[in-house]
């Protein structure tokens, strides 16, 4: 149950089947569609941006009191965030897409040009190849030096079946996530402990928009760590490269979770859709 007096819930049925948002703050609305696939929304909560934007936070569907589904796919998940756009009913929306989020929103964008008046891409890809992968993987494999129980910890993140396993997979992954968790470990040491994540199915499917993504008209911003050893700097250049006009804000000091570890920079690039641009580059100093 939601005691929050600043976050107001919503619940709509979709097919049958529940999908609830939360909506907090002022200002122009963004969408945001949080990571995973699986994970709890209220990571991704920016209290920053409530300041200046209508936040709209997607449960997804398969997490929290979201319904949940026998198998989950990109068009699925697309599905929903349109019923959300439409129960919002504002003719159009800024979409805030972060991870697997981001796969969502791309989707969204390209599907329904005429509702989208700006993106922001956070630490997300326009394709996951083999190559996307076989990097991914070596991220993980270098964070041995620092945890060597790391690839074990992927291992049971990426075969769990049920949802105590995928919670506490994800809780022993995420300091990969950080750039500096060790450093920042007391800081972050409620997020770890409260974090919360389910099971759910997903059928292998490709996933590559790099062909696409050109015909994406709405004013695009691209987020991302430097060391983010998932959706990093190179994978943040093919989205903006893809993307006509799209800017690339890089925050140095930060990996996954750039909202959390630099959420001045965070905010600032997030912002920029709202006066027009970007100052490009920001740095942790």
């Amino acid at each position: 149950m939601n005691t929050d007096p600043t976050l107001r819930t919503h619940e709509i049925s979709v097919d049958g089947v529940r999908q609830v948002y939360h909506v907090a703050g002022q200002g122009p609305v963004c969408v945001a569609h949080s990571g995973g696939p699986g994970t709890a929304w209220w990571y991704l909560r920016m209290p920053a941006l409530e300041r200046h934007y209508t936040m709209v936070y997607l449960e997804p569907v398969g997490t929290g009191a979201s319904g949940r589904l026998e198998n989950y796919d990109l068009k699925t998940y697309a599905t929903f965030l349109a019923a959300v756009v439409e129960d919002l009913a504002e003719p159009e929306v800024y979409l805030l897409g972060h991870s697997h989020g981001g796969f969502v929103v791309q989707r969204y964008a390209l599907e329904h040009p005429d509702r989208v008046v700006g993106l922001i891409l956070y630490d997300t890809t326009a394709v996951t190849d083999q190559e996307f992968f076989a990097e991914a993987m070596a991220g993980v494999a270098a964070y041995t030096s620092v945890d060597p129980g790391m690839p074990a910890a992927f291992d049971r993140l990426t075969t769990a079946t049920d949802d105590e396993t995928m919670t506490s997979a994800l809780r022993d992954a995420l300091p990969c996530y950080f750039a500096d968790f060790s450093g920042r470990k007391e800081e972050f040491a409620d997020l770890v402990a409260g974090v919360r994540a389910w099971s759910v199915p997903q059928a292998p499917e490709p996933f590559d928009l790099r062909d696409q993504l050109g015909e994406v008209k709405a004013p695009t911003v691209v987020i991302v760590g430097t060391h983010d050893f998932i959706c990093g700097p190179r994978w943040a250049e093919v989205l903006r490269s893809s993307i006509p006009g799209a800017q690339l804000v890089e925050l140095k000091d930060s990996g996954h979770f750039g909202h959390l570890e630099q959420p001045a920079e965070f905010a600032a690039a997030a912002l920029s859709l709202l006066s027009g641009g970007s100052d490009g580059a920001t740095s942790g100093a």
